[in-house]
C-alpha cells in the first residue's frame, strides 16, 4: 500500500485536469498521476530524485511524464510525442521484465504501456493501429490488436500470477491481460449489465465496473461496481465472487440488550447420515440483490432419481433460522433432460451464512 505523505507543494501553480487515478510504490517516492483532461500521465515527487532520462527534481514537483496533450491513440518511443484519449486506470508493475506503467486509456479503448526506464509508450491490447481512430472499441478476447474493450476505466497488476486485470467498464466485465503474450481474455461478467452473484465469474453480472485493486498476498481482488454503487469480491484461488459489506455504525449498531432470536434448527429437515453437507462461503446480499445457484446433477450411467424420495435444498441465515423452503421433484430437475437447474432468487435483507443441502436417492436398474 502507499502511503502518500503531506508535501509543501505550491500547487496553486499547478493546475489539475480531471485527474482520474493515481499509482505508486513507497520504494520509488514517485506518484503517478493521470491525468484525463489534459490526455497525459504525470508524476510528483514526493521526494527528491529523478525520472526516466531526467534531471534532477525536488520535493514537490509535478509535471508532465507522457502524452503530447493532443487526444489520441500515439505510441512513440519519445514520451511527450506519444498520445492519450483519457487515460483513466494506471497500475505499476516496477519488477522486471515488466518494469512499466501500465495505462487505461478510456476513450481509444486499449491498455498501454509506459516503460520506466526510458518512457517509451507501447500499445498491449485493444484499439487499432490509425492513432486518431478513436472508435474501434468493442467486447472480443483475442491477442493484442485483434482484442476490444470498450472504455476500460481501472488497471491492477497481480505481481503473484504476473497478469493485469482490466475493468472494461462499457462491457460489464472484468478481463484479465497476460502482457508478455499480449492475450487478453474475459476474467467475470457476462456482458449485459446486471447484479447478478452466480455461481461463477462468467455467469455474474457487473453495471460498468470502474476501479480494481488485488491485494498484497494475491488472492482477492476488489472491483468498484459502479452504477451497482458495491464492492464486489473476486477471490483468484476459488473463483467465487462476493459482495463486500460495507456497514454504517450509526445505523447498523444493534444494542448488546436485544433479545435474541430463539435457534430454530429443529424447523431444519434432517438428512439421512449418508447424504453429503456442502456448506458454501459466506455471503452478504444488499436489498434487492440477485443471487444465483447454479445446480448440476451428474448421474452414474443407466440410474435415475427415485420419485417418491423428497429432494430438498434450503438456505439459512444467522442462527441456522430457514429463509427458504423449497422442494423440488424429478420432473422440476430433470425437466426436458437439462443438466443444469437454475434457481434465481431475490432477498431484500441482509443473508449472512447459505447453507445449501441436496438430498438425493439414486435408483439403479435391475439386471
Amino acid at each position: 500500500m502507499l502511503v502518500v505523505p503531506a508535501t509543501k507543494c505550491n500547487f496553486d501553480s499547478q493546475a489539475f485536469n480531471s485527474q482520474t487515478g493515481i499509482s505508486g510504490t513507497q520504494e520509488d517516492n514517485i506518484l503517478w498521476i493521470a491525468m484525463a483532461g489534459t490526455h497525459q500521465v504525470w508524476a510528483l515527487m514526493l521526494e527528491g530524485g529523478k525520472l526516466p532520462k531526467g534531471s534532477d527534481l525536488k520535493k514537490g514537483v509535478c509535471l508532465r511524464f507522457a502524452g503530447s496533450g493532443n487526444e489520441e491513440n500515439r505510441n512513440n518511443a519519445y514520451p511527450h510525442k506519444a498520445g492519450f484519449a483519457q487515460p483513466s486506470g494506471l497500475s505499476l508493475a516496477p519488477e522486471e521484465p515488466w518494469n512499466c506503467l501500465f495505462v487505461a486509456d478510456s476513450e481509444s479503448s486499449t491498455v498501454r504501456t509506459i516503460s520506466l526506464k526510458d518512457g517509451a509508450v507501447k500499445h498491449l491490447v485493444g484499439g487499432e493501429r490509425d492513432p486518431l481512430n478513436l472508435f474501434a472499441f468493442g467486447d472480443v478476447d483475442g491477442a493484442g490488436i485483434n482484442a476490444k474493450l470498450q472504455h476500460p476505466l481501472g488497471v491492477t497488476w497481480d505481481k503473484k500470477r504476473k497478469l493485469l486485470y482490466v475493468a472494461d467498464s462499457y462491457n460489464h466485465k472484468i478481463k484479465v491481460v497476460d502482457p508478455k503474450m499480449k492475450n487478453c481474455a474475459t476474467l467475470a461478467g457476462t456482458g449485459e449489465a446486471g447484479n447478478v452473484i452466480g455461481s461463477s465469474f462468467t455467469q455474474s453480472t457487473f453495471n460498468e465496473p470502474g476501479g480494481l485493486c488485488v491485494e498484497e498476498n494475491g488472492r482477492l481482488m476488489y472491483v468498484a461496481d459502479t452504477n451497482n454503487h458495491q464492492i464486489k469480491v473476486l477471490d483468484l484461488e476459488t473463483k467465487i465472487l462476493s459482495m463486500l459489506p460495507i456497514l454504517n455504525p450509526e445505523v447498523c449498531d444493534v444494542p448488546d440488550n436485544l433479545p435474541r432470536k430463539k435457534d430454530k434448527t429443529k424447523n431444519l429437515p434432517k438428512l439421512p447420515k449418508s447424504a453429503p453437507n456442502i456448506q458454501l462461503p459466506s455471503l452478504t446480499v444488499a436489498p434487492g440483490q440477485t443471487i444465483q445457484f447454479l445446480l448440476k446433477l451428474t448421474l452414474p450411467p443407466d440410474s435415475k432419481l427415485n420419485e417418491e424420495a423428497p429432494n430438498s435444498w434450503f438456505i439459512t441465515a444467522e442462527g441456522k433460522v430457514p429463509v427458504l423452503l423449497h422442494q423440488l421433484n424429478r420432473s422440476s430437475i430433470l425437466k426436458e433432460h437439462m443438466e443444469h437447474v437454475r434457481m434465481v432468487y431475490n432477498w431484500s435483507g441482509l443473508i449472512l451464512a447459505i447453507v445449501a443441502i441436496l438430498t438425493l436417492e439414486i435408483t439403479m436398474p435391475i439386471t
